[in-house]
């Protein structure tokens, strides 16, 4: 079990893997500050991917009983967090319920608060690099590889029924564990007739080449296994070949990125777009950021964020 001191300031969590090695550690102190958020800090807390329910449960409740503690932002944990810990909030927002996973934690009026805020991060981040109309012009379809929270939330982002027919023809889900990809299955299954979903076991790389190579032009191929910033590697080979004239989106902006090499690799020949995480990864932060700390932050405010976070 870990010890938890007290908070003497006000203070948000990353609750994270290797939250000592993100910008966000450097960048919000100075976020804080042009947001008038008097002593306001940030503290890591850190856990190695499905660890014991327990650990997660000591942390959060510590939270929810410590005055100055005012939430948290989580990556990696997000769904292990809410199986092990639902109970422990008196608020648990829609898309959090829907998507079985908790990404920002807050307190609001007396309620201890789970939120999901993926499906608004993810949105804000594609509608910065995919074109308007993308999908109803070219057709194109989406290869998510991974089947955790980022992918539950872009599915959801993608095939809302506010976007009418300009919704991806086929989202496909790949996956190298099972029970992952059946719970997709189960959350997103039917969400949206114009939308078909595919759910592929792929327990390794080359399987996942396999799958890219089927995709059409003007398709979108997303990393959202967590390979390249929580472990090594990537979830396809060297060899893998990239539809033409499509999107391609690590959702990581630190690590080893070796998914984004792969693209850069054939960007020329494909005529590739290469998008990194950087833009997923401010609107992820100011995102909880305002939710924890009840302040808002869009327009000049989040452009202002934005330019200081790149120093």
């Amino acid at each position: 079990m870990l010890n938890y001191e007290k908070a003497t300031k006000p203070t948000i969590y990353f609750i994270g893997v290797t939250t000592g090695s993100s910008s966000i550690m450097k960048v919000f102190p100075r976020w804080a500050e042009a947001l008038g958020l008097k002593d306001a800090v940030i503290k890591g807390i850190d856990f190695k991917p499905h660890s014991d329910p327990q650990d997660y449960r000591q942390a959060v409740a510590f939270i929810k009983e410590d005055p100055l503690s005012l939430g948290a932002l989580v990556t990696t944990h997000k769904i292990d967090l809410y199986n092990s810990c639902k109970d422990l909030f008196d608020y648990i927002d829609p898309f959090a319920g829907e998507l079985g996973e908790i990404s920002c934690i807050s307190k609001k009026d007396g309620q201890y608060r789970a939120h999901a805020k993926d499906p608004i991060s993810s949105g804000l981040a594609l509608e910065a690099f995919v074109p308007e109309n993308y999908w109803k012009e070219h057709g194109g379809e989406v290869l998510l590889l991974g089947a955790g929270g980022a992918t539950l939330a872009m599915s959801v982002y993608f095939t809302q029924e506010r976007f009418q027919e300009n919704v991806p023809k086929k989202i496909v889900i790949a996956n190298r564990s099972l029970p992952r990809l059946q719970e997709a299955r189960r959350i997103l299954e039917g969400r949206n007739k114009n939308v078909e979903f595919e759910f592929v076991h792929n327990p390794t790389p080359e399987e996942n080449d396999a799958v890219l190579a089927s995709l059409p032009p003007h398709s979108l191929v997303v990393n959202a296994t967590g390979l390249g910033k929580d472990g090594p590697g990537s979830p396809l080979t060297n060899g893998c070949s990239f539809p033409k004239d499509s999107l391609v989106w690590e959702i990581n902006y630190r690590g080893d990125l070796l998914f984004k090499d792969q693209a850069e690799a054939q960007k020329e020949k494909k005529n590739l777009f290469i998008e990194d995480g950087w833009t997923y990864f401010i609107h992820g932060w100011t995102q909880v950021v305002s939710e924890v700390f009840h302040v808002s932050i869009e327009g000049k405010v989040l452009e202002r964020l934005s330019a200081i976070a790149k120093g």
